[in-house]
């Protein structure tokens, strides 16, 4: 008896992002790798805390997939591309990453609704309300470097950059939970 309650179509693309969250957190890995190399321990530090909240979607995927009565297709990663040139560079390039997710996020939870699979409708939106959060702390990470000077950052502002994302907490404070109180 088939218990698979995911058609073809979208067995194929949860497939493809459970790889895809796998590559992202090659991504953040090797980033992080890269800012351990240059010195910058704190930042190195926030990227790979990232690389394993990465791993967890893969798996949240990977677990989504299994429960459906899908079939799970393990396929290779692609290799995270070319390191940072520089901390401003590492975080357009994070920023750049995330926006791409966020896209296919979108494109997953546009095909669980022209199918109207409301259960996999359904856990997208966890996924869309985390790349809200993603989004804002990428943002704010470029925030953060174009005060410190941007590609033409100043030692001295790395320093301070790095101490501070060392404590930085994970998560980013977003639109939808501010209140007159709490902007």
């Amino acid at each position: 008896m088939d218990t698979n309650r995911l058609s073809a179509t979208l067995e194929k693309a949860l497939n493809a992002q459970m790889t895809n969250e796998a590559h992202n957190a090659q991504i953040y890995l090797a980033y992080a790798s890269w800012a351990s190399e240059k010195g910058y321990d704190g930042i190195a530090n926030f990227l790979f805390r990232h690389a394993n909240e990465e791993r967890t979607h893969m798996m949240k995927f990977l677990e989504y997939i299994l429960k459906r009565g899908g079939k799970v297709t393990v396929t290779a990663i692609p290799g995270p591309g070319d390191n940072p040139k520089s901390v401003n560079d590492c975080f357009e390039k994070v920023y750049t990453s995330e926006v791409e997710n966020t896209r296919r996020i979108y494109a997953l939870v546009d095909a669980s609704m022209a199918e109207k699979d409301w259960a996999t409708y359904n856990f997208m939106q966890w996924f869309v309300n985390e790349q809200i959060e993603e989004e804002t702390l990428a943002m704010d990470l470029l925030s953060k470097i174009k005060v410190a000077g941007g590609a033409d950052a100043k030692d001295t502002a790395l320093y301070a950059l790095d101490a501070d994302l060392g404590k930085k907490p994970d998560d980013a404070q977003l639109a939808q939970d501010a209140t007159v109180e709490n902007p």
